[in-house]
Order: structure tokens, then sequence, then C-alpha cells
């Protein structure tokens, strides 16, 4: 199970996560595309850093929310949506080009990928920009129930996805994130290690009423936006790394 972390959502001199302390330990970097973080210094600087580690290079992109860092959902239609993502595709592209390596995959932010998960609409014009894309790369979203469905959607195009889940967040029955307002939504470390364990172990997640669920998992989100995220992406790294040998 690979390990992926947003990185590259400073911007000009407002720093945002600890990207150099992260880099080391993960296999997959999400990468601010310039629409809800990120600048052509920032996209630069972390692309290298992505390259000094030997880490794969993912795009991360959003609505153009620079304001509200992209938490903010936008009433874009499927063209917009289409356009949007070809731009910061395409604007990752060559900045990793440039540095010598090569993006693999996109994983879009925010409200963008909340919209991507609940509306068949915003999904599927996302999935006809990734496939229209000048190279074949794959698109990252979340592992739910529904995984086939979306294998489906995506196949229809010609597209290969990646499926995520997410180490510190607590799951609703229904497979969704548990909304951050309610109690319990952000697991402590023990809780994140144990659903970490469960994964690598199982395959399932426990949902927060108790309730088993199968995930078809590919990738875990990580977060590393302060010390503590930091130690707990070291410790996640060090139990799959454990399971895996």
């Amino acid at each position: 199970m690979r390990l992926n972390c947003d990185l590259g959502e400073s911007f000009g001199s407002w720093t945002m996560g600890m990207d150099e302390a992260v880099m080391p330990h993960i296999d997959q970097a999400n990468i601010a595309c310039g629409f809800h973080a990120g600048d052509p210094l920032i996209m630069q600087r972390t692309l290298s850093l992505a390259k000094e580690h030997g880490v794969m290079v993912g795009a991360h992109p959003a609505y153009p929310d620079l304001v509200g860092f992209g938490r903010r959902s936008m009433n874009c239609s499927a063209d917009e949506i289409k356009a949007f993502m070809l731009y910061q595709l395409s604007a990752m592209d060559g900045m990793a080009k440039s540095v010598g390596v090569e993006l693999e995959y996109v994983k879009p932010h925010g409200a963008l990928y909340n919209d991507m998960m609940a509306k068949v609409e915003v999904r599927k014009a996302i999935m006809e920009a990734v496939a229209a894309f000048h190279k074949p790369i794959k698109l990252m979203l979340q592992a739910t129930p529904q995984a086939d469905e979306h294998k489906a959607e995506a196949a229809e195009l010609g597209l290969e996805l990646w499926f995520e889940a997410f180490a510190d967040r607590c799951y609703d029955d229904d497979g969704k994130l548990l909304a951050r307002s309610k109690a319990g939504a952000v697991h402590n470390k023990e809780k994140m290690l144990a659903q970490v364990e469960q994964l690598c172990d199982a395959g399932t997640i426990t949902t927060v009423s108790g309730h088993t669920l199968n995930l078809q998992v590919d990738t875990l989100c990580v977060h590393g936006d302060n010390l503590a995220g930091v130690q707990a992406i070291e410790a996640i790294r060090a139990l799959v790394d454990q399971r895996a040998s």
C-alpha cells in the first residue's frame, strides 16, 4: 500500500505544510497546481524535492478558489471543469518534465474531490478531462463500497483508477468520511494506527457505529502539516513496511 500526501501548498511568502520533512516517508506527492495553493516557484521546488527522494508525482487540481483554499464548492459547468482540469494538468506536466520527472496521476483537491465523489456529473467531467489528456495518467478517488461502479464509469473512457483510504479519518456507515463537525471525525494516533493495521491486514475499516466495510485500497492518504502529523507519517510508514515484509 502506497502513502500519498498533499504537498506544494505554500504560496508566495506564506508557508503551508512541512514538505521537506514529509517527502522522505511517502510514495506519492499530490502537488498543488496554483488554483487553490502553490505558485510556479513552489511547484518547481516541490517537484525537485520529489525527484530527490524518488517520489511519484501527481497533480492536485482544484476549483479556481485561491482565497478559499479550494474548500468551497463552485457551480461550474462540465465544460468549465474539463477546461480547468486540463489547464492545471498541463501546467504540472510541463513543470515536471522541466525538472526531469513524469506526471503519473491526478488527485482532485478539497471541494472538487468531495463533489467528484458526490455528484455523477462532476465525476464524469473530471474523468473525461483526465481521459482526454495527451498521455495516460491515473485518477485517484476515494475507496468506497461503490468502487466497482466507479471502475465501470472509468472503463468506458479507457481510464485507470487508484482508490485511496484515509489514515486519520473516521468513516460513516455509508463509506463516506464522517463530517469533521461530528465528534470523533479525526482519529487520535492510536486509532489511526489501528485503522491502518486493519486496512493492511484485512482490507477493511470499522465505521463510526462499529460496522465493518470492505474497501479496495491502493493508496493511503496521510497529512503532514505539523510536527505531530510528520511523526504520525513516520509511524504509518514503519507499520506499512512491516506488514509488507
